[in-house]
């Protein structure tokens, strides 16, 4: 089952470690490392088996390699799960041990921060090995960045639709108020366009709300409020079967992961002539920020390089225009350009 699993996506490497003494029971997916390293997070679970964790990897570090091309980074694809409780296995003791794992790759992979792991968790990593970024001693927190670039590539949308990138007026809904669709709400705010926001939590909703002078919308009605811009910035999934013949909009574009909830429905969105900005393009700040972290440079020097996100993503907009293709599989064929280009010829890449 692993290595059809492997091979199917075209994967280089995958390796199980595991540590008797402190219960460590991690995978790390290498996908591509034609452009360089592969670099993405680590993932701690407690999956429902070891099959789900080998699939969840493997699908994320693919399209780690997707999102680091398509960025133009010197980056290729990676990712790595940790299975057991959170609570149970983050130890400094299973930590060190799992730096230690990555360590033996020898920096061809990179881990950082994800789901269940923070920069506290990368400090212990960092005691045993340099090849980890998202630590307290690194960068800022990157929201800030992923927020700009989503800001910018929203022009490059709105720019194709609406033959200008003047956001005054624009009608913008924004999914979600973490810290990236605070911060995205709060630029196109500044930027003078007409913002609802909607949120699980209520209280979060209405106090941003009431400081911004923003309007809001249930999360059960979101996907059927009017806007020309609809900006997913909470959870993945969300573009469905059910939720896109309701949408009242003429882009989508925010800075959600895996917004849609299969492959084909970036087509059903193309059919209601709905312009998609994939998440893995528009959302790609975050990267930036953690690829200067690891390289070296500013945070400053990464949000100004976030900006670069409207240009691509207009080029692909072009491209998918003139191919008669979805967005999407534009980003896909930039991506694979890149590949083929660093690798000296023609390369297969499946896709994510």
């Amino acid at each position: 089952m692993v290595f059809d699993a492997i091979g199917d996506a075209g994967h280089e490497q995958v390796s199980y470690f595991t540590d008797p003494e402190t219960g460590l029971r991690a995978i790390v997916a290498i996908h591509d490392t034609t452009l360089g390293p592969s670099l993405g997070g680590t993932r701690i679970l407690d999956y429902d088996s070891e099959e789900a964790a080998l699939e969840d990897v493997l699908r994320l570090s693919q399209a780690m390699t997707y999102k680091a091309a398509a960025a133009d980074l010197p980056l290729g694809g990676g990712k790595a799960v940790i299975l057991g409780d959170p609570d149970e296995v983050r130890t400094e003791a299973t930590l060190e041990a799992y730096g230690r794992a990555v360590d033996r790759l020898g920096g061809r992979y990179i881990t950082s921060v994800d789901i269940n792991s923070s920069a506290a968790e990368m400090d212990v990593v960092a005691r045993r090995t340099d090849h980890v970024v998202g630590a307290s001693d690194g960068l800022e927190n990157p929201s800030g960045v992923t927020a700009h670039g989503v800001f910018c590539g929203i022009r490059a949308c709105v720019d194709h639709v609406y033959g200008e990138d003047d956001l005054e007026g624009l009608e913008v809904v924004v999914q979600g108020l973490g810290k990236v669709g605070r911060s995205l709400a709060e630029e196109l705010l500044e930027a003078g366009a007409a913002v609802t926001v909607s949120d699980v939590d209520r209280e979060a909703t209405e106090a941003f709300a009431a400081e911004h002078g923003a309007d809001t919308v249930a999360p059960d009605v979101v996907y059927e409020q009017p806007c020309d811009v609809f900006a997913p910035c909470a959870i993945g999934g969300i573009l469905n079967d059910e939720t896109i013949p309701t949408l009242e909009c003429e882009i989508v574009a925010g800075a959600a992961n895996n917004v849609l909830a299969e492959r084909r429905h970036a087509e059903a969105l193309h059919e209601r002539e709905i312009l998609y900005a994939p998440d893995y393009v528009i959302n790609a700040g975050g990267l930036v920020t953690v690829a200067k972290d690891h390289f070296g440079g500013s945070y400053e020097e990464a949000y100004a390089e976030a900006e670069a996100i409207e240009g691509r993503l207009r080029g692909m907009i072009e491209r998918a225009d003139d191919e008669g293709t979805t967005v999407l599989e534009a980003a896909e064929a930039y991506a694979k350009d890149r590949i083929a280009g660093a690798d000296g010829e023609s390369r297969s890449v499946p896709r994510p």
